[in-house]
């Protein structure tokens, strides 16, 4: 499915602190229509969730950064299977994070919905993704209204198939996401699979979907596709798109891997 999303970028020496007005507004867009009725106990904005079993990310592509390699805000449309946006997600970050630490940089994520209004927030502090680092590993924290943490998102200590823990707002383990053992692609889809707590039963799936030769090659705007269950609660759904964009950077934020042989 194609971006209905416009390209942007930030200048070198100006101020990269994001805002929710970096979505670009030169084209039109179709939104998702809100529910008539809202769940009980449904944080504002995520009701939009209550009524999709799939969403579709796709990373807006930096013309600027393409063509410099100067790293620059990642910035994300969500829509629904019909291709109609339901959120707009913008990174928010320090142009020194961004040019020092690469993917495995701390950031905080703007998440705001068709009245430009933040309804979910993300913060992903400065960790380790190594296997040798048992104690320092990636975690996020997903926040809905902002400032209100629903959930967590925490990567498990393996050696061979990565593998992380969703947590409700308490830290209990509601589900679990298990990747492949290589996790570069070259003309296929990676898949993470989501399954229940005890990891005995598949609900689910995050899927990197291969976007082309040319765009794998030379950036590093990539396409996700994530499915769950109708009926999960939209905490657990929020927490999962939060878990997407974790696996966005840890695993294909660097080209180099994008292009790697599966």
């Amino acid at each position: 499915m194609s971006d209905n999303v416009k390209v942007g970028f930030s200048q070198p020496g100006q101020a990269t602190q994001a805002t929710t007005s970096t979505q670009p507004q030169q084209q039109q867009i179709q939104w998702m229509t809100a529910p008539a009725t809202i769940p009980i106990g449904c944080p504002p904005g995520l009701e939009y969730l209550s009524q999709v079993d799939q969403l579709l990310i796709h990373q807006v592509v930096e013309v600027f950064e393409a063509l410099t390699d100067w790293e620059t805000l990642n910035r994300y449309a969500v829509k629904n299977s019909m291709g109609q946006q339901v959120y707009f997600a913008s990174e928010r970050n320090s142009c020194l994070n961004l040019q020092c630490c690469g993917p495995i940089r701390s950031f905080e994520m703007s998440i705001v919905d068709n009245t430009q209004k933040e309804v979910i927030h993300l913060v992903r502090p400065l960790r380790c993704d190594a296997c040798c680092f048992p104690c320092c590993l990636q975690e996020m924290e997903v926040q809905s209204p902002p400032g209100t943490t629903i959930g967590y998102i925490e990567q498990q200590w393996t050696i061979i198939y990565p593998e992380f823990n969703i947590m409700d707002a308490d830290k209990n383990v509601i589900l679990k996401i298990k990747g492949p053992c290589w996790t570069c692609s070259c003309c296929n889809d990676v898949k993470f699979e989501v399954t229940s707590a005890d990891g005995n039963e598949s609900v689910g799936k995050i899927t990197k979907q291969w976007s082309g030769f040319l765009k794998e090659t030379f950036t590093d705007a990539d396409n996700f596709g994530i499915s769950f269950p109708m009926d999960l609660d939209v905490k657990a759904k929020a927490t999962l798109l939060g878990a997407v964009f974790l696996i966005d950077f840890m695993f294909f934020e660097d080209t180099n891997c994008n292009n790697s042989s599966n």
